[in-house]
């Protein structure tokens, strides 16, 4: 009796297992139909229905993708309106609505719900005018979250259509395919029916209806897309507009220039210095007016420079207010290094204001005989800009320039920054926003044209351009004239008056070499110049590397900080 009972067990247990595998397993995730129903209005404005039927089970959640924004060729996008998002499973359900850039994302809650899922929504901006009349283009599949089994659908017009079509596959298919089915305009199907097999989570199925002209309003928008070449269009507007403001803004500029900052017409040319015939093929250096090497220097360049003011301090040395002396080197290793010594040989009187704070600055504290080269920059730091400040009140004050030109330099300066900081905010504003980027690229190139011409705007007068015409010609007279023409027994002297302006004007190394060249023994030369004493066993012969040495030094360590 056992045996039976347990076959019949076993039996039993075998048929609910097969019972089991026979009962289809519910999909999760899976729709088995989706149905779209369409109405477009005569507004152009639609309105789409999807529903949703699984026969499996619910997923807990959808999420539908719905894009907004549609490239087109070059820089160009349509852009849709997606609103009155609704959800229903038998019962109204609250979607959650994000309202992207590029798309809007609809979140339905969905646990719980066993009916079918219906979202709708109004979509405006997807009816397009076309050659044959008005087209409604729009995805009424797309960015879904769960696979469908089967799409059906309608859609119902205004009208009758001209033309239907119904493509479908990826969403970024280059050559989406042909749905399965599709028809309008016949007996059986009046308005536009669709149908297709089975689309993926996330495909797309597209509806484009056309209908006579004047059927449906066309509300497509386009709006223009960023990007770098579309941003720096050359289309005839913008295009046009850049080279407006190049051409007139480098006129404004030039005339601006030639109003504020061309210097004044010059009279007959100031002569400076000349070189005054004294003896057959003998002339000495006579300086006519009384503008030194400083004054020189600003009004040539329209600015104080270090090597205007080293050359100040070697004329000084010349009109026997200062002596140069050259230290011996600690060892054949160390810095060649000099001491500045004052001396009262000039004449006072003849100083200008900044020369005289000049050589204040370089007075030695007391009980020192002199100061060293060396320790210029620190001595001498806190009164440079007093001695240049002085030295452009000069210029103004023997009227060579109406304001001084560091004044000048500073406003027209200001001005051209200001400018360059507009035309950088507006060309940014301009690549970003517009399409005439080449207009904000003209801007920056006059507002760099105004910098750079803002430091050539210091003007001199009639009396500074004739200066000006006197130092040319000077210049010219200091490259060409013959260095040995010098009254025999004072060349060292007059040589070395002519020194300071070639430092400033050109021509320094023939003198320099000239002043060598006036040595008659071969004795040392130590104290041989009034102004520049050298360590013992100096020669004249080292004079040019021991002045470009001193000059270069002491240029550099006047504006030392």
């Amino acid at each position: 009796m056992t045996r039976p009972l347990s076959r019949a067990v076993l039996m039993g247990l075998l048929a609910l297992v097969l019972a089991a595998v026979a009962v289809p397993a519910r999909a999760e995730g899976n729709a088995s139909l989706l149905d779209i129903q369409v109405q477009v209005e005569s507004s152009g404005v639609a309105r789409v229905t999807e529903t949703l039927t699984f026969d499996g089970e619910v997923p807990e959640e959808i999420t539908q993708r719905i894009a907004v924004r549609e490239n087109i060729l070059g820089d160009r996008e349509h852009v849709y309106a997606v609103t009155d998002v609704q959800v229903e499973a038998g019962q109204p359900l609250t979607p959650e609505v994000e309202q992207g850039g590029d798309a809007v994302t609809v979140t339905v809650p969905t646990a719980g719900v066993s009916g079918p899922v219906s979202i709708s929504y109004t979509v405006s901006g997807a009816t397009f005018e076309s050659p044959e009349g008005t087209q409604f283009r729009w995805r009424v599949l797309q960015g879904l979250s769960v696979s469908v089994s089967e799409v059906t659908g309608q859609v119902a017009l205004p009208g009758l259509p001209t033309d239907f079509q119904c493509r479908s596959g990826a969403p970024d298919a280059a050559n989406p395919g042909v749905c399965r089915f599709s028809a309008a305009g016949t007996d059986d199907n009046p308005v536009p029916v669709f149908g297709d097999g089975a689309r993926g989570e996330g495909e797309m199925v597209e509806l484009l209806v056309t209908v006579p002209a004047g059927v449906v309003e066309v509300t497509s928008v386009e709006n223009r897309r960023w990007t770098l070449g579309g941003a720096f269009s050359v289309d005839p507007l913008p295009l046009g507009l850049a080279l407006g403001v190049l051409v007139l803004g480098g006129l404004a500029i030039f005339l601006l220039h030639r109003r504020a900052g061309r210097d004044a017409a010059p009279g007959q040319p100031t002569r400076v210095a000349e070189f005054r015939p004294v003896a057959a093929g003998r002339s000495e250096f006579s300086v006519l007016a009384a503008v030194r090497p400083g004054q020189v220097g600003t009004v040539v360049d329209e600015r104080v420079d270090p090597i205007d003011i080293t050359a100040s301090l070697i004329d000084l040395a010349v009109r026997g207010h200062l002596r140069i002396i050259e230290l011996p080197r600690a060892d054949e290793f160390a810095r060649t290094d000099w001491k500045l010594v004052r001396r009262s040989d000039g004449d006072p009187s003849q100083l200008a204001g900044w020369e005289q704070r000049l050589l204040e600055a370089l007075t030695p504290p007391e009980g020192r005989d002199g100061i060293l080269v060396s320790e210029i920059g620190p001595t001498i730091a806190a009164h440079i800009a007093d001695v240049q400040s002085a030295l452009y009140d000069d210029v103004v004050r023997n009227g060579w320039f109406e304001r001084r030109p560091d004044s000048t330099r500073n406003r027209w300066g200001t001005i051209g920054t200001v400018a360059l900081v507009v035309a950088v905010v507006a060309t940014g504003l301009l690549v970003a926003l517009t399409t005439f980027g080449l207009l904000g690229l003209a801007l920056l190139a006059v507002a760099l044209g105004l910098v750079f011409v803002g430091q050539e705007m210091p003007a001199r007068t009639t009396a500074g351009s004739s200066l000006l015409a006197g130092l040319d010609a000077l210049r010219a007279e200091l490259q060409t004239h013959p260095t040995e023409e010098m009254p025999p027994g004072r060349e060292l002297h007059e040589l070395s008056e002519v020194l300071p302006y070639t430092i400033v004007l050109g021509g320094r190394d023939r003198w320099i070499d000239a002043i060598v060249t006036a040595d008659d023994d071969d004795q040392a030369d130590s104290t041989d110049l009034a102004w520049y004493h050298g360590p013992d066993r100096w020669h004249l012969q080292h004079l040019p590397e021991s002045l470009k040495n001193f000059i270069s030094t002491t240029s550099g360590n006047l504006f030392a900080r």
